[in-house]
Order: structure tokens, then sequence, then C-alpha cells
């Protein structure tokens, strides 16, 4: 017993931390909430019907590859939609600055491995700094800078997220037990400073992406 606890207390930091470490992986959580069958099927129909819609607009104006990203924005939006990040400033906030993003990068750029990684990883960090964090819009940024779709991909993507959201407006609070949206813009959300470590990595990577686009 002493020497387990003189032990305990002569653990190297590293230990400590590798202890601690590890333990982060055995999960917290024992029990999954409950199936909810009529919530499932609601959700199911308001995706079928934004998806339907979204799909239409973007085969009519021609870009085709703007459904992966406009379909998982509509997974989150019916399926998870009281989350915060499929709320529309998740939902408008973060297409625009990742798809705006990639097609400035792709312009000046144009199209490699380093390049997408990077743009991936850029627009990761503008989303977080911005409040904006929504996964699909992740996608809009790959699909932009990977296919060279150019700037009408833009208009598409954010034409479609606002169909989605507006029939998630509509569609959801026509159900007494369903509210979308929980919020437009929340106030705390505007009383930020965006910190020097973002314009020292703005300028970072573009210096970055300037080294890559003449080795590559």
């Amino acid at each position: 017993m002493e020497f387990e606890k003189s032990f305990s207390q002569t653990k190297s930091p590293f230990l400590s931390y590798l202890s601690s470490y590890t333990k982060k992986m055995k999960g917290e959580l024992k029990e999954e909430a409950k199936i909810n069958y009529r919530d499932a099927v609601v959700s199911s129909i308001g995706g079928l019907i934004a998806i339907i819609i979204s799909s239409a607009i973007a085969l009519a104006l021609g870009y085709p590859m703007a459904l992966a990203p406009i379909g998982a924005t509509c997974v989150l939006v019916f399926g998870a939609h009281k989350g915060p990040l499929s709320q529309p400033r998740h939902v408008l906030g973060g297409h625009l600055l990742a798809t705006v993003s990639a097609l400035i990068i792709w312009s000046l750029f144009h199209r490699s491995l380093i390049t997408i990684a990077i743009v991936l990883a850029f627009v990761l960090i503008l989303m977080i700094l911005t409040k904006t964090v929504h996964p699909p819009a992740a996608a809009s940024a790959i699909v932009a800078i990977n296919t060279g779709a150019g700037w009408g991909f833009l208009g598409v993507i954010i034409l479609c997220a606002c169909v989605v959201v507006l029939i998630s407006t509509v569609y959801n609070n026509l159900f007494q037990d369903r509210q979308y949206p929980r919020y437009w813009i929340l106030k705390k959300a505007l009383e930020y400073k965006i910190p020097k470590l973002f314009s020292f990595t703005l300028i970072s990577l573009i210096k970055l992406f300037y080294a890559l686009s003449i080795l590559f």
C-alpha cells in the first residue's frame, strides 16, 4: 500500500499525462437516448422536400456538385435541428466563408494536394474564429477547389443553403414539438474580436501558398 502511494507520488509528469490521455478514450456516456420514430419520419420527410428542391435548383443551374454539401446540410438541419451547428448563422455563414476562401485560393494557386489540405485547415480555423462552424461547409470548400467550379458555384451554394433554411423554418415549425431556428444571430456572437493570431496565421498561410505554388 505504501509502495503504491509512493509510486503515485513519484510518477513522472509524462506518465501522469499519458494516464489522463488514455482515460479520455474510454468514453463516459453509458446510455443512449431512446429512438423517437415519429421524429425520425418527420425529419426524413423534411429532408426529402429540401433536397428535391435544392437538387432541382443545382441541376438547373449546371452545378450538380453542389448536391454533396447541401445534402449534408439537409441531414443536419432536419436530423439535428436543435443543434447549434444547424442554425442559420452556421449554415449560411459557414458555406459563405468556406466557399469564398476556397475559390480565392483556387484562383490564386490552383489545385494541388497540398492546397486542398491547407484550404480545409484554413476554413476550419476561420469558421471557429467567426463562430460559424458547419461541417458540410468544409465539403463546399473541397468541392470548390477540387473541381474548379468557379465563382458561379458560390451563388448556387448560397442559394441552396437559403432554400434549405427557409424550408426548415416553414416545415419544422408546423409541429408543436419542433422549433427552427433556435436563433438567427446571437447577440454575444457579434461581440468578439479577431485576435492578432488570426492575422498572423492568415499572412503565414498566404506566404505558404505562394511558396507551394512555385514548388508544385
